[in-house]
């Protein structure tokens, strides 16, 4: 797996595609760590404002050159996830958004219920957006990495701040823990440096000389 961006970085990213038709879903995966196939697939009904959840139960894929909608491949990949405010403020605008296009649109318009579509309310071409991501890294001067990526970084991100692995297990659906602890044992090279810099460290200090005994007096 390719070298994932830092916290910094991954900010410096999200503020550079603000402007970007596609930063609803940058925000949603960067949050969340959601697959691609879920972050295009996510309707209007799965979000709640009033319980303040959003539900995680539909995907979008192009399967035999066509476009499908469906359940994620396991039970786990269904989950309710807390909507948070950030998230909230991004969907609203997206919201907004959308109803314009809706209007420019006109009887051109596609009612699909999505909350990330095209001008005309298509469902977004799935590799339509790894072309997007792949410009935007290089509009922001980042490394390369791809949606999947983010999903990773996601995840290093709760295993950095102490989530429990159980947790991020539930938070991106993942079927097994083994899926989980793979992410969480693979610590990186900021990890690894920042540990053996530490041994490093310990070893350049001077060892303790106990001092000499007093002797006998004569």
């Amino acid at each position: 797996m390719r070298p994932l961006w830092t916290p910094d970085q991954l900010r410096h990213f999200l503020a550079s595609s603000r402007e970007d038709p596609l930063y609803p879903a940058l925000t949603l995966m960067a949050h969340y760590g959601l697959r691609r196939g879920e972050t295009l697939g996510l309707r209007w009904t799965d979000i709640d404002i009033a319980a303040g959840v959003i539900r995680i139960g539909n995907q979008l894929q192009r399967i035999r050159g066509e476009l499908i909608q469906g359940p994620p491949k396991s039970f786990a990949g269904r989950r309710t996830l807390p909507l948070l405010e950030p998230v909230a403020t991004v969907l609203e605008q997206q919201r907004e958004r959308q109803a314009l296009d809706r209007d420019l649109a006109g009887l051109f318009w596609v009612d699909t219920g999505l909350v990330l579509t095209t001008s005309t309310g298509n469902p977004i071409e799935p590799r339509n957006v790894n072309r997007s991501f792949a410009r935007l890294c290089k509009e922001a001067d980042l490394p390369e990495l791809s949606p999947h990526d983010m999903r990773h970084l996601c995840a290093t991100l709760l295993k950095d701040l102490g989530v429990p692995a159980r947790d991020a297990m539930a938070i991106l659906g993942h079927s097994r823990i083994s899926m989980t602890l793979e992410v969480y044992t693979a610590s990186g090279d900021v990890a690894h440096r920042t540990a053996l810099d530490r041994v490093s460290e310990a070893l350049r200090q001077p060892p303790h000389r106990p001092p000499p005994s007093a002797g006998l007096s004569r």
